[in-house]
């Protein structure tokens, strides 16, 4: 009986501890595991309350940066002469235009050729020929955005003769000129056919200053010049040398159609694609200088001088009004121009590249 009682008592005794141990575990295991989900949530949770952050508004700002262009200064280049003269004003008070110029005088078609080729030279004054040249060169790199200069040759007589006063008046002579294989040479050729005495007549080719030389010396009875070559050697001549004919002047008396243009504005055509404002402010800045140097002959004479494209103001002075400047832009430069062209064409053409040029020469604005 006893053993009864004594077993009885270890089962319950065994029963109230395995129910104690079984109701503990509810506040120790359920604090830990309920730790670690709570921070992941918070992390989560802090982009959404930060909307000046999102993604989708700062790649707005990037755009605006890179399509800014900054204005450039324009690389010009003048071929001295009146190319130069004209634009005197422009490159002696570059201040008062809308923008300033870096700029060089070249004294030959070849240099401002290479600077456009090369990209130093963004815009340069030049031949007509030569720029249509480079334009058929350069498959279009190139385009002539106004007309500077109609004809600027002359003829002269030296030792004070008086016989020649037309083209057809130098039959039997032998005559100088400065511009072999450029305008002076075409020009020339054109006008001997032209009056019919191409086979009566020699020419003879050299640079300026050794005809200025012989002309003053007497050495030689006739030649062609441009200005302001022309107007320094009859200054110097006290009287011996005068001005037999402006060639502008036969040209047109010879021609029905068209212009002699002897001077073409040209930009590099990826210059004028990129920077369209820039180039139609220059046009605006030539214009006004060429008018202020025909307007203001004796202020712009010392301009000149000073920029040493004449050896004095005297000189400039008096080539002024011979070398019919003119400014032609837009629409109106086809017509001007494009019949000289056809001329150079069929005297050689090789003179302008070897075919006419298309309409995509010519920037009308």
């Amino acid at each position: 009986m006893k053993l009864k009682k004594l077993a009885a008592l270890l089962l319950a005794l065994t029963m109230i501890f395995v129910l104690a141990a079984c109701g503990r575990p509810a506040a120790d295991s359920s604090e830990v595991p309920s730790a670690a989900p709570t921070e992941p949530a918070q992390e989560t949770a802090e982009p959404s309350d930060a909307p000046a952050e999102t993604p989708s508004e700062e790649p707005s700002a990037a755009p605006t940066e890179d399509v800014h262009v900054e204005r450039p200064v324009p690389r010009l280049a003048v071929l001295s002469g009146p190319t130069g003269i004209g634009a005197a004003k422009l490159l002696s008070v570059p201040e008062e235009n809308a923008q300033g110029y870096e700029y060089t005088i070249e004294a030959d078609n070849s240099a401002l050729v290479a600077g456009l080729s090369n990209g130093t030279m963004d815009i340069a004054t030049m031949a007509s020929n030569a720029a249509v040249n480079l334009y058929n060169k350069t498959d279009g790199g190139v385009k002539i955005i106004a007309l500077g200069t109609l004809g600027v040759l002359h003829i002269l007589e030296s030792g004070g003769n008086t016989a020649i006063n037309s083209i057809a008046d130098l039959a039997g002579k032998t005559i100088w000129s400065a511009g072999q294989g450029a305008n002076p040479e075409y020009i020339l050729r054109h006008l001997l056919e032209k009056s019919g005495v191409a086979d009566q007549v020699t020419v003879q080719f050299a640079d300026a200053s050794e005809i200025q030389a012989r002309l003053l010396s007497g050495e030689i009875e006739c030649a062609m010049l441009p200005v302001p070559a022309a107007t320094a050697a009859i200054a110097k001549s006290e009287g011996s040398v005068r001005d037999a004919v402006d060639v502008t002047e036969a040209w047109n008396e010879a021609e029905e159609a068209g212009q002699l243009v002897m001077t073409a504005v040209v930009v590099r055509t990826e210059f004028l694609e990129t920077y369209p404002d820039v180039v139609n402010d220059f046009l605006k800045d030539y214009e006004a200088s060429i008018n202020y140097v025909v307007n203001n002959v004796e202020d712009a004479a010392q301009m000149v001088a000073d920029l040493g494209i004449t050896p004095s103001a005297g000189i400039a002075k008096a080539a002024i009004p011979q070398c019919h400047l003119t400014f032609i832009a837009g629409a109106d430069m086809q017509s001007a121009v494009s019949d000289y062209f056809r001329v150079l064409w069929k005297l050689d053409p090789a003179s302008i590249g070897g075919f006419i040029p298309d309409d995509g020469i010519y920037y009308v604005g």
